[in-house]
């Protein structure tokens, strides 16, 4: 146990941020009933998140996101602060309350791309996906998911979009 006590504070020391509980793959979730793996994909809840340099207020703003919904990759947890990572790289902190736990993307790119009525390229294309378009993941398979927005429903690549693992598969 000192063996452990020490690696974590010479792991925070080093690192100038406790960012080890990446290296421990789950932790509690409020409810207490399920365990959060990580790394995992997630979304802002509210249009303006204060992303800081630490895992605290104390630490500077060192971003401000203004558009609630945007997916984010949760890679780390310490206390009540996420370490997230966004569609351009970006990392910081948020505070776990300012992330829901739910699956949404963002198309990506500087083009449209080809929503699919089936996940296969040579499917009709059902609409054109603009960059920065937001919708709900529903279900991935290999190399395509089946996403939800307001007023559309079909296939999208995954290399089309930011939100979801290759080859990361779920129903």
């Amino acid at each position: 146990m000192r063996h452990f006590l020490f690696l974590m504070l010479l792991g925070f020391l080093l690192t100038g941020a406790p960012a080890l509980h990446a290296a421990a793959a789950e932790s509690s979730e409020s409810d207490g009933k399920s365990k959060l793996e990580l790394p995992r994909f997630g979304a802002l809840r509210f249009g303006a998140t204060n992303m800081r340099t630490g895992p605290g207020q104390r630490y500077p703003i060192s971003w401000v996101y203004k558009r609630s919904g945007l997916p984010v990759e949760v890679v780390a947890l310490f206390d009540n602060w996420y370490r997230i990572r966004d569609h351009d790289g970006t990392e910081g902190w948020v505070h776990k309350t300012q992330v829901k736990l739910q699956r949404r993307g963002m198309v990506t790119g500087s083009k449209p791309h080809g929503l699919h009525n089936a996940a296969d390229l040579k499917a009709p294309i059902v609409a054109q996906l603009m960059p920065n378009v937001l919708f709900n993941i529903m279900a991935c398979q290999k190399d395509w998911c089946l996403v939800k927005g307001d007023d559309f429903k079909g296939y999208l690549r995954k290399d089309d979009f930011f939100g979801a693992y290759p080859n990361e598969a779920f129903e």
